[in-house]
C-alpha cells in the first residue's frame, strides 16, 4: 500500500483554494499555517522560498522565538502527508530543503498555475480565435483568488497578490483578441468576473465597456460607465482616466445594429464562470416536426408578425381547446424559427392538465433544463427563486428557444420565462392564460379549428389517392370530425390500419354513431365518435383493458400495475398495451403507459356502460393487492429496524413486484409514491385498513432516506387514522411518527408518540418494538442533551433486545450509549464502543447502521483532535451514505464536517462542506436545508 501511495502522482491547486490530490483522492492539508506554507511554495511554482519568508508570512510581527522550529516542524508534517511513511526528518522527494530554502519538485502539467502560465503563453503566440480559445482554457482553471480563504488581518501576500495580477493580465488579452476576431460573446463572463474582483481597475473596466458594447449591450455598458465613473470619485476621489473615457466615447459614437443583432461567433461554448457552470454542446431538445403537418398559415403568420412587431418578444403561448393541434403548431413553429436561436433548444411537458401531483412544478422544470445547460446537479440552488434568477442569468447570454407544453396556468410558466436577452418561449395550454396580455414580450395566440380547406388537405396528405378519389366521403369524414385535428388524426390512422374499408363506409359509420364525451359540451360532442372508430378497431381483450384503465389510482402507470388491474400476465398486459399505442388511445414515456385526458373520459364512460360494479371492483382490488404486496416486497432491501408482517396472499391471484436489491427498489418508491399515497388515502374508504397502514408503513425508510419528512409525517397520520382498534398497528405507526418528528425537530410531539407506542407494546408483550421504542427516546434524550437519561433508555432498550436475541437492535442501541458516552467527555469509551458497533454492523450488512457509526467514530476523533482519523473516517461515511442513496444522513456528515472546519477557524473549507450539504437535498422538505442556509449566510 505504501509503495503504491509513493508512485501515485500528486498534483496541486493554487488558483483558488489550495487544495492536493494523489491521484483521485485528495490530500487533507492540515492546520491553516501549513495550508500558508503550501500555498506560497505552489505561488512559487517550484522556486525557493526561504525560512525566513515563511517566517514572516505565519508571523506579521514578533515572531516568537521557536518560530524557526515550527517553521521546521509544518513542513516536516506537509512531507508526511505527502509522502505517507516517511520517517521523521527524512527528506523526501516533493517538498525538498536547499540550505535555509525549500522548494516543491513538481511537473507542469501537475499544477494549475504552471499550466495557466502556458496556456497564456501559447495564447500569446496565437491569433484569432484559436487564441482566444487558450486564453478560455486558462481563465477556466481559476476557481477563486490565488489561495483564497487564507488572507491573515486582511491582507493578502504580495506573491498571492501578483499572481493574481496574471489572470487579470490574461482577461485583459483576451478581451483584446476576442474583440479583433469578432466572438467577444465567449468571454465576456470572465471579462464581468474580473470586473467585479478588481472594479477599481480601469483597464479591465475599460475592457468591460468595450466587451458589453460589441455584444450588443450599449445600454448596459453605459449603465456601468456610469457606475465606475461614481466608485472612482467616492473611494479615490478622481475622474475617470483616459482608457475609460476612450471607451466611453466609442459607445456613444456607434450605433446598434439595424438589426439588433449581436456578435455570436464562439458563443457555442461560452463559460459563466461566475455561476460555475460547465458549458456543454447545445442542448437539441425539440421533439420531431410531424411529417404531415398542414394548414396554420395564418397563426403562422401571426407568430411572425408579432415577433417582427416586438424585438422584445420573450414569449408566444398559444391556447386552443383540447384535440385542436396546439403541440403539433408549437414544435413545427419552433423547427421553423430554431436557426434563429444558435444557442440550442430546450423542451419540456409540463403537465399542467394531469391529474393530482403530477403536474410538473416550475421547479422541477428549471431543474431539469438547468441540467441541459451545464449546471452540475449539486450547483442548482434548492429555492425557486435562486433558480429562477440562474436559468435568467445563464439565459441572458444567450439566444435560445424554449418549448413548453401543456401548461396549466400563468403561475406555472413565469418562472420559466426569459429576462433580458434575446430567448424566446413557445408555450401551448388547453386554456386561455390569464395575465400573458399584460406581461411585456409575452403574446397570446389562440388556435382556432382548421378551416374546410386545411382539413381537407389533412386528410389528403395521410390517405393519399383515397381521399382524392371520393371528395364527397372526406367532406362527410370532415363535418363528422368538426375539423378537429386530433379526430381527424384518429380517423386516418384508422383507415390506413384497415385497406379493406373504403372512405365512404367511414364516413357511413361516422354518421352513424350516436355516442358522445360527458362533460366537454356540444364543441366536443363529435370527439365520442371518433374515439369509438379506434376503440371499435381493438380487440376484445385490449378493448377491456381501456375500460379499466381509468381506475387506477393514476393518469400513468406501469405494464405491472396494467396486468394486475386487468388480472393478466404480465407478458398480456404489454402486448394489450402495445395495441392500444398502436391506435392512439394511450403513449408510452419512461416505461409507463399515459392516457390522453379526453380518451380516458371516453373509457370511463366505457366502463361504467359495459362492465358491472362487481368487474370493476375487482379489478380495483386487485390493483390495491399489487401494490401493498409490492411495497412490502420493496421495504425489505430498506433494512427496516421493525420489517412489516407479511400481507396475505391476493385472492384475485395477483403477485407483487420482485426487487434486485435496495437501488431497485428505491427507484420503484420513487415511480410509484404519488400512486402509493394516494391508495393509504383511498382504502380505508374501501373498507382496506390494512392496506392502508401497510402501504404507509413501508414507505418510512424511503421517506427516511429522501429526506421527506413532511410527507412522511402526512402518510403515517393517514395510516394512523385507518388502523381502528388494532393495537399492534397503533403502535408501529406512532413510533413512525415520531421518526417523522424527530427529523421535523419536534422533539415534545415526538417524544409523545413514543410513549404511545412503548406503552402499546409493552402491553402486547412485543419486547423487540419495545426495545426500539426506548432506544428512540434515548435518541431524543440525546438532542436534548439529557445524556444521563439517554443512557438509561439505551441500557433498558440492549436488555429488552439482548433478551430477544436482537443483534442489530442491541448494537443500535450500544450506538446510542457510545454518543451519550463521547458527549460526557468519555473518549476512551466511546471510541471502543463504536468501533464494537461497526464491527457488529458489518457482520450484519447493515449500511446505514456502519455509516452512522462512521460518522459519530469520526465525530468523536474529532472532539480529541484527531484530525486525520476523523477525515478519513467522515469520508468513509459519506461513502456508504451515497451507495445508499441516504441524502440525508450523506448531508447530516457533510453538516458535521463543515461545522467542525468552522470552528477551527477556516471559512472557506466549511462553506465548501456546508453547501455540498445543500445541494444533498435539493428538493426535499428537509428544515436542516434551513439551518445550512443560515450557517452559509452568517459565514459569508
Amino acid at each position: 500500500m505504501d509503495r503504491i501511495e509513493m508512485t501515485t502522482p500528486l498534483s496541486f491547486a493554487v488558483l483558488g483554494p489550495v487544495r492536493a490530490w494523489r491521484g483521485q483522492s485528495e490530500i487533507d492539508l492540515g492546520t491553516r499555517q501549513q495550508r500558508l506554507i503550501l500555498a506560497l511554495l505552489l505561488a512559487r511554482a517550484g522556486g525557493a522560498v526561504s525560512v525566513a519568508e515563511l517566517v514572516d508570512l505565519l508571523w506579521e510581527s514578533d515572531p516568537p522565538p521557536s518560530a524557526v522550529n515550527v517553521v521546521h516542524r509544518h513542513v516536516g508534517m506537509l512531507r508526511r502527508r505527502f509522502e505517507p511513511g516517511l520517517p521523521t526528518r527524512a527528506a523526501g522527494s516533493v517538498l525538498i530543503r536547499d540550505g535555509a530554502e525549500y522548494r516543491l519538485r513538481i511537473d507542469r502539467e501537475l499544477l494549475d498555475l504552471l499550466r495557466f502560465r502556458h496556456l497564456v503563453a501559447q495564447a500569446a503566440d496565437s491569433s484569432g480565435e484559436p487564441a482566444v480559445e487558450l486564453y478560455r482554457e486558462a481563465l477556466a482553471l481559476w476557481r477563486d483568488r490565488c489561495a483564497s480563504g487564507l488572507q491573515t488581518g486582511g491582507r493578502t501576500h504580495p506573491e498571492f497578490v501578483a499572481v493574481d495580477g496574471e489572470r487579470f493580465a490574461a482577461v485583459r488579452a483576451v478581451t483584446d483578441a476576442a474583440l479583433r476576431a469578432g466572438c467577444v460573446h465567449a468571454v465576456l463572463p470572465a471579462i464581468r468576473l474580473a470586473a467585479e474582483y478588481e472594479p477599481l481597475d480601469e483597464a479591465l473596466q475599460a475592457r468591460l465597456l468595450l466587451a458589453l458594447a460589441a455584444d450588443g449591450r450599449r445600454a448596459e455598458a453605459l449603465a456601468a460607465y456610469a457606475d465606475i465613473e461614481h466608485r472612482l470619485a467616492d473611494e479615490l476621489g478622481i475622474q475617470p482616466g483616459g482608457d475609460l473615457r476612450a471607451a466611453r466615447d466609442s459607445l456613444l459614437d456607434h450605433d446598434d445594429p439595424a438589426d439588433g443583432s449581436r456578435s455570436r461567433r464562439g458563443v457555442g461554448r461560452a463559460e459563466l464562470e461566475l455561476s460555475q457552470l460547465t458549458r456543454a454542446e447545445p442542448p437539441a431538445q425539440l421533439p420531431a416536426d410531424h411529417p404531415h403537418f398542414t394548414g396554420r398559415r395564418d397563426v403562422l403568420a401571426a407568430a411572425e408578425e408579432l415577433l417582427a412587431g416586438d424585438r422584445r418578444a420573450t414569449a408566444l403561448v398559444i391556447d386552443g381547446m383540447p384535440g385542436v393541434g396546439k403541440t403539433t403548431l408549437a414544435v413545427h413553429l419552433a423547427h421553423q424559427l430554431a436557426a434563429r436561436y444558435p444557442d440550442g433548444q430546450l423542451h419540456a411537458d409540463l403537465r399542467g392538465f394531469d391529474s393530482g401531483d403530477s403536474v410538473m412544478a416550475p421547479a422541477e422544470a428549471l431543474r431539469g433544463f438547468l441540467w441541459s445547460l451545464g449546471v452540475a446537479p449539486a450547483a442548482i440552488p434548492a429555492e425557486l427563486h435562486a433558480q429562477a434568477g440562474l436559468y435568467r442569468s445563464i439565459l441572458a447570454e444567450r439566444r435560445m428557444l424554449i418549448l413548453l407544453d401543456n401548461c396549466r396556468d400563468w403561475d406555472q410558466i413565469r418562472h420559466l420565462l426569459p429576462g433580458t436577452g434575446g430567448s424566446l418561449v413557445i408555450a401551448t395550454s388547453r386554456r386561455r392564460i390569464t395575465g400573458v396580455a399584460g406581461q411585456a414580450g409575452a403574446h397570446p395566440l389562440h388556435l382556432d379549428l382548421l378551416t374546410h380547406a386545411e382539413a381537407r388537405e389533412l386528410l389528403t396528405r395521410r390517405l393519399g389517392d383515397a381521399a382524392a378519389a371520393d371528395p364527397a366521403a372526406v367532406d362527410e369524414i370532415i363535418a363528422r370530425c368538426g375539423r378537429l385535428p386530433l379526430a381527424l388524426a384518429l380517423v386516418a390512422t384508422r383507415s390506413v390500419g384497415r385497406p379493406g374499408l373504403s372512405l365512404p363506409a367511414v364516413a357511413g359509420e361516422l354518421a352513424e354513431a350516436d355516442g358522445r364525451l360527458a362533460g366537454f359540451g356540444d364543441t366536443h360532442a363529435d370527439l365520442e365518435a371518433i374515439f369509438s372508430w379506434s376503440y371499435q378497431a381493438l380487440t376484445a381483450e385490449a378493448a377491456r383493458l381501456f375500460r379499466l384503465l381509468p381506475l387506477h389510482p393514476a393518469g400513468e402507470l406501469s405494464a405491472e400495475a396494467a396486468a394486475a388491474l386487468g388480472g393478466l400476465s404480465l407478458r398480456s398486459a404489454r402486448g394489450l398495451l402495445a395495441e392500444l399505442g398502436s391506435q392512439l388511445l394511450v403513449q408510452p414515456g419512461n416505461g409507463r403507459w399515459r392516457m390522453h385526458d379526453l380518451l380516458r373520459a371516453y373509457a370511463v364512460e366505457l366502463g361504467e356502460e359495459h362492465d358491472d360494479a362487481a368487474e370493476r371492483d375487482a379489478a380495483i382490488e386487485r390493483v390495491y393487492d399489487y401494490y401493498q404486496l409490492s411495497a412490502y416486497a420493496a421495504h425489505l432491501p430498506l433494512q427496516p429496524q421493525v420489517p412489516l408482517p407479511e400481507p396475505e396472499p391476493s385472492e384475485g391471484g395477483v403477485t407483487g413486484r420482485g426487487f434486485t436489491g435496495r437501488a431497485d427498489a428505491m427507484a420503484w418508491f420513487a415511480a410509484e409514491q404519488r400512486v402509493l399515497t394516494a391508495i393509504v388515502a383511498r382504502a380505508r374508504e374501501r373498507g382496506r385498513p390494512r392496506t392502508a397502514w401497510q402501504i404507509a408503513l413501508a414507505l418510512q425508510n424511503f421517506f427516511q432516506d429522501t429526506a421527506q419528512f413532511r410527507q412522511w409525517a402526512a402518510t403515517m397520520s393517514t395510516g394512523l387514522a385507518a388502523t381502528g382498534d388494532d393495537p399492534a398497528a397503533q403502535a408501529l405507526l406512532h413510533r413512525s411518527l415520531a421518526g417523522a418528528c424527530y427529523f421535523l425537530a419536534d422533539l415534545d410531539r415526538g417524544l409523545s408518540h413514543l410513549q404511545h407506542a412503548r406503552a402499546l407494546f409493552e402491553r402486547l408483550g412485543r419486547r423487540n418494538e419495545q426495545g426500539h421504542a426506548e432506544n428512540n427516546i434515548a435518541e431524543i434524550r440525546l438532542d436534548q442533551r439529557r445524556y444521563h437519561e439517554a443512557i438509561r433508555h439505551a441500557e433498558a432498550a440492549r436488555a429488552l433486545f439482548r433478551a430477544e436475541g436482537n443483534v442489530r437492535g442491541a448494537t443500535n442501541a450500544l450506538l446510542v450509549i457510545a454518543r451519550a458516552q463521547g458527549w460526557l467527555g468519555r473518549h476512551a469509551e466511546a471510541l471502543g464502543m463504536f468501533v464494537e458497533a461497526r464491527r457488529q454492523f458489518e457482520a450484519l450488512g447493515d449500511l446505514h447502521g456502519t455509516g452512522t457509526t462512521q460518522a459519530w467514530l469520526a465525530h468523536t476523533y474529532s472532539m480529541i483532535d484527531d484530525l486525520p482519523h476523523a477525515m478519513a473516517t467522515w469520508q468513509q461515511a459519506i461513502d456508504i451514505f451515497r451507495d445508499a442513496r441516504a441524502t440525508h444522513h450523506t448531508a447530516e456528515v457533510l453538516v458535521s464536517i463543515g461545522d467542525f472546519h468552522s470552528a477551527n477557524g477556516d471559512p472557506a473549507l466549511a462553506g465548501q462542506a456546508w453547501s455540498e450539504a445543500l445541494a444533498e437535498l435539493d428538493g426535499t422538505d428537509s428544515p436542516m436545508a434551513r439551518r445550512i442556509r443560515d450557517r452559509l449566510l452568517w459565514h459569508r
